[in-house]
């Protein structure tokens, strides 16, 4: 049967109805009922008198084969597996193999043994060393290179090399045996087109395949006129593919074979094998090899086996070392970020990101800004775990700062504190290195440099562009594990922190009883007093009362929070320059023995909630005012680079100490380092102003330098995502 294959139609072509053999053996198919349908061109020249087509087989057919028309009849009668009978003639032995295709056509092949093909030494001194040497692998990667070894001594190939199937049928040069005077396959990358799909349902079917010489033609297989093509997918003189022939006579191989590696049923891999001369292997060893392809696929399955339990034995002892020391930490928070290392062997993947409560740490080199957005958008959509590996899956608002990033996969800790776990892989093809010499020159054909190793090569770069590696069902089902060992570790915080928060509302009750006490002794005072007195009780009530204020505020934005509600905005442009001199002239109004030293430039403008900026000011300043050194100025200094504002507070004091600067964002921290001047604070000030600082996507820190202690906040001057002017949520 002619077909006219070409590289856009060869995933379609029926290669299981080949229509032809190879010429180094012959092919008869009969009916049940013996009648002969299919004939390859050369059958006479091995069996010798062969029926018409549409005769019945008859006991003196086949003579050159003596009893081969007998055994035919045999197995027409009782049809068993595939079956296997040799022939000794004066002309040599042959192998009869017979089969029943598509449950109603019993197919003979028939091929000549080889000379001196014995392979019973081998099994009696070598086999059980092979397969002591194969269960002492302790990695899949070891094992395949001792395969391919042990496959290059078997037969004979110039060149054995293992495959290694991805998920998305891609394929990888992962071990290799060859002479010396070829080039090195290792890590050569294949597209999925190279091998269609109807290609690797055969590979199914038939695990072992052998092309004994590509220059050979093929002979035509006759039929039955009427009859359709005859289903060759088992069997093991089926011609090959033009479109493979073509592959192999561009690279200078002639003869190949086969082995596939089946896990589960599914194509896990092959061991290939090329020649550059004809080169035919009898069927024994064919068969030593395809016994040795089982086994591989027995004990890779059993190292995977191992591998997914080594991995959750990770997970285990991370549990038993890390969620007690979370549950036991001062700083939850902190606690968690430390461990980003060891979350971050849990997974293959190129960096790691860990956010807690709008600070973040990083394993690897990720850009701020990928994680400003991808936390952002994250919190907006809040999935319990979102994972893809091609940009084009990633959303169209996040593309711009994915980089050479490509893969992602989040995990959500604790959605009341906006928590995330990130796991990163960076574009494939920036991974991977070509085994082969790039000045090697190859054999060109009709369809072009596409069918050579370096053009499948260029052929799989462009097809992975924009791609990493997939995330495994093994990858997925690690990070559930760990997400839910983690929410729970952050459930029990919350819980704790919940108690926190009923001790705070019993502290504030006591807190603002004094102001109270102050406002109502003073009220009482006025109604007896005029003058000088009244003006200074009327001053002593407006402070109690702004006093009373400012920790009602504080709790009712710490109760949000701690809802997980985040802190609202309403995002507008902002002359941020003027809205400083604004607080600090209002500051300096209210505190008029406070010295402030300013270095505002003009026209500095940003996309903010100017409230919730003026909030952090407020605390800042109200910070600086209480803790710096008396009789020294508070300093304010504003600038902007090319794409922040960054705000410094600063005020002449002592170093804090460190264990308080873990600390110093955090709430419930009353007790630590409480000023003379602050005994009344909740020490809620920093914390509510890093959560707008968070919610603005910016950050706020410390730092000691030249005898001051700084607070820096830096500020994007646009909010990313298209809710920019709307009112939106950290």
């Amino acid at each position: 049967m002619q077909i006219s294959v070409n590289l856009q139609n060869c995933d379609q072509e029926p290669i299981h109805l080949a229509g032809a053999i190879q010429s180094y053996g012959a092919l008869l198919a009969f009916d049940l009922d013996g009648t002969l349908q299919y004939c390859s061109e050369n059958a006479a020249e091995f069996l010798g008198d062969v029926p018409m087509l549409g005769q019945s087989l008859q006991a003196h057919h086949l003579s050159k084969l003596t009893g081969a028309s007998s055994l035919i009849s045999d197995y027409l009668v009782s049809q068993q597996n595939t079956r296997v009978c040799h022939i000794h003639t004066p002309h040599g032995v042959f192998e009869l193999m017979l089969h029943v295709a598509a449950g109603d056509m019993v197919v003979a092949e028939i091929e000549p043994v080889l000379a001196g093909s014995d392979q019973h030494v081998f099994f009696s001194t070598h086999f059980q060393q092979l397969l002591n040497d194969l269960r002492d692998q302790t990695d899949i990667e070891t094992l395949l290179q001792r395969v391919t070894d042990h496959y290059r001594e078997l037969t004979g190939f110039d060149r054995v090399m293992a495959y290694r199937f991805r998920q998305d049928g891609s394929g990888e040069v992962v071990a290799e045996a060859r002479h010396s005077s070829l080039e090195d396959w290792r890590g050569r990358r294949y597209p999925a087109a190279d091998i269609p799909q109807q290609a690797r349902r055969l590979y199914l079917l038939n695990t072992l395949r052998l092309i004994a010489d590509v220059d050979e033609p093929p002979v035509t297989l006759l039929q039955r006129p009427g009859m359709p093509p005859l289903d060759m997918s088992f069997c093991q003189l089926r011609s090959v593919s033009p479109i493979h022939i073509e592959y192999l006579q561009n690279m200078g191989v002639a003869a190949s074979m086969s082995i596939s590696i089946v896990i589960d049923g599914q194509l896990w891999g092959m061991i290939a094998c090329h020649h550059m001369q004809p080169h035919r292997i009898s069927r024994e060893v064919r068969m030593s090899c395809h016994m040795l392809g089982t086994i591989l696929s027995s004990e890779i399955q059993r190292l995977q086996a191992v591998e997914a339990h080594t991995r959750r034995e990770q997970v285990a002892e991370l549990r038993v070392t890390l969620l007690p020391a979370l549950m036991d930490a001062e700083d939850f928070g902190s606690q968690l970020r430390s461990a980003i290392g060891d979350m971050a062997g849990l997974i293959p993947s190129d960096a790691a990101v860990i956010s807690y409560d709008g600070k973040s740490a990083v394993t690897g080199d990720v850009p701020e800004a990928f994680i400003r957005a991808w936390l952002f958008w994250l919190n907006q959509s809040l999935p319990d775990v979102y994972a893809t590996h091609k940009v084009e899956d990633v959303p169209a608002n996040l593309r711009s700062v994915m980089g050479d990033i490509c893969g992602v996969m989040a995990i959500s800790i604790d959605k009341v504190h906006k928590s995330w776990l990130l796991f990163i892989r960076r574009e494939l093809i920036h991974t991977i290195r070509w085994g082969g010499k790039p000045e090697k020159q190859y054999k060109i054909g009709p369809l072009g440099p596409r069918l050579t190793p370096r053009g499948s090569f260029a052929e799989w770069k462009e097809t992975v562009q924009g791609q990493s590696e997939a995330w495994s069902p093994l990858d997925v089902a690690m990070a559930q594990e760990l997400r839910m060992d983690l929410l729970k570790t952050c459930n029990a915080h919350n819980a704790r922190n919940e108690r926190h928060r009923i001790q705070l509302m019993a502290m504030l009750g006591h807190d603002l009883r004094d102001p109270l006490n102050s406002i109502t002794m003073a009220a009482q005072m006025l109604e007896m007093q005029d003058g000088a007195s009244s003006n200074k009780l009327g001053e002593r009530i407006k402070n109690s009362s702004m006093r009373m204020k400012r920790l009602v505020h504080q709790v009712l934005d710490m109760s949000r929070l701690q809802a997980g509600l985040g802190l609202p905005l309403d995002i507008q442009p902002t002359d941020i320059s003027l809205l400083v001199r604004d607080m600090l002239a209002e500051h300096v109004t209210a505190y008029p023995d406070i010295q402030v030293e300013a270095d505002i430039p003009d026209n500095i403008e940003a996309q903010v909630d100017a409230d919730r900026i003026a909030q952090v000011l407020s605390n800042l300043l109200s910070n600086a005012r209480h803790h710096g050194l008396a009789g020294q100025p508070v300093r304010v200094l504003l600038s902007r680079d090319t794409e922040k504002v960054n705000l410094h507070v600063k005020n002449a004091g002592p170093e804090i100490p460190a264990e308080t600067v873990g600390v110093l964002f955090d709430p419930f921290k009353r007790r630590q380092g409480v000023s003379e001047r602050n005994k009344s604070g909740l020490g809620l000030g920093l914390y509510i102003a890093h959560q707008i600082i968070a919610a603005h996507q910016g950050d706020i820190r410390y730092e000691h330098a030249e005898g001051y202690v700084s607070f820096i906040v830096h500020l994007p001057c646009t909010i990313l995502g298209d809710e920019a002017a709307q009112r939106i949520s950290h």
